[in-house]
C-alpha cells in the first residue's frame, strides 16, 4: 500500500514509522521542513514541504496511487479540508482525520471520514482505519472463551442491513461506534461509512470472521 500523512508531528512521524515497519510505502507532508527531523536518517520514504490541502502538493506525495491518507496536522481545518480532497478529488479510499474540537467530530463522521483525536492512541487509531490486518481484541471474558474484537468492514457491504453480515460471518455484533458514539444495533441496523463494528466471537471463528467481513458481500458489489 502507498499512504500519505498529511503533519509530521509525533502522530504524523510515529504513525509513518509504523506503516513503514510493516512493508507499505509512505509520503509524509508538513509546511515546515524542518519537521521531518522527526523521522529520522533511517526512513525511506517521501518527504513532501507544503501544505496538505494543495492539490500539486498532494500529487508530489502520490495522491493520484494512494490506497489511505491521514490528515494529523496540528489544524482541524487543514485536516478536514485535505481529508475531503483526498476522498472526493482524488478518489482515496481509506481517509482519516485528526480533530481537536470533539464538537466537529460528529459532523466530519457523518461525511464518512472517521475522526480520532492522544499521541500514541491517535497513532494506533489512524493506523487500523487505514491499513486494517489482523483481530484487534477488545474485551475476553474472564473463561477466556468469548473476546469482543473490532473488525474492518469492506466497503460493499455498506448501505446493506447489519444482520447479513451476522449472518454471513457466524458473529454477532456486541456494538458500533457511529460519529464517535457507541451504538447497539437493532434488527434494522444498516452498515453506515465510517462505522466502526464489534464483534462478539469465540477463538475458533475469530479468523474467518474477520476474513469474510473484510470481503465482499457474496453476489453482490
Amino acid at each position: 500500500m502507498h499512504v500519505v500523512i498529511m503533519g509530521c508531528g509525533r502522530v504524523g512521524s510515529t504513525l509513518a514509522h509504523s506503516l513503514e515497519s510493516r512493508g507499505h510505502s509512505v509520503a509524509v507532508i508538513d509546511h515546515d521542513a524542518d519537521a521531518f527531523r522527526r523521522l529520522g536518517p533511517d526512513f525511506a520514504g517521501v518527504t513532501v514541504t507544503g501544505a496538505g490541502f494543495d492539490g500539486d502538493v498532494l500529487r508530489q506525495a502520490g495522491i493520484e496511487r494512494a490506497d489511505a491518507f491521514a490528515a494529523v496536522s496540528s489544524g482541524d481545518n487543514s485536516n478536514i479540508i485535505s481529508a475531503r480532497l483526498a476522498r472526493e478529488t482524488f478518489g482515496v479510499s481509506r481517509v482519516a482525520a485528526r480533530i481537536y474540537d470533539q464538537r466537529r467530530a460528529q459532523v466530519y463522521e457523518r461525511l464518512g471520514i472517521p475522526t480520532v483525536a492522544t499521541v500514541r492512541w491517535t497513532a494506533d487509531r489512524i493506523l487500523r482505519q487505514l491499513v486494517p490486518e489482523g483481530n484487534v481484541e477488545i474485551f475476553r471474558d474472564p473463561t477466556s472463551t468469548v473476546s469482543i474484537m473490532e473488525v474492518a468492514v469492506h466497503r460493499d457491504w455498506v448501505g446493506r442491513p447489519l444482520h447479513q453480515l451476522e449472518e454471513a460471518t457466524g458473529a454477532r455484533v456486541a456494538y458500533l461506534t457511529r460519529f464517535g458514539i457507541g451504538t447497539l444495533p437493532t434488527a434494522s441496523t444498516v452498515v453506515q461509512e465510517g462505522d466502526q463494528l464489534h464483534v462478539l466471537v469465540t477463538d475458533d471463528i475469530a479468523a474467518s470472521v474477520t476474513a469474510v467481513a473484510a470481503a465482499p458481500p457474496e453476489g453482490g458489489h
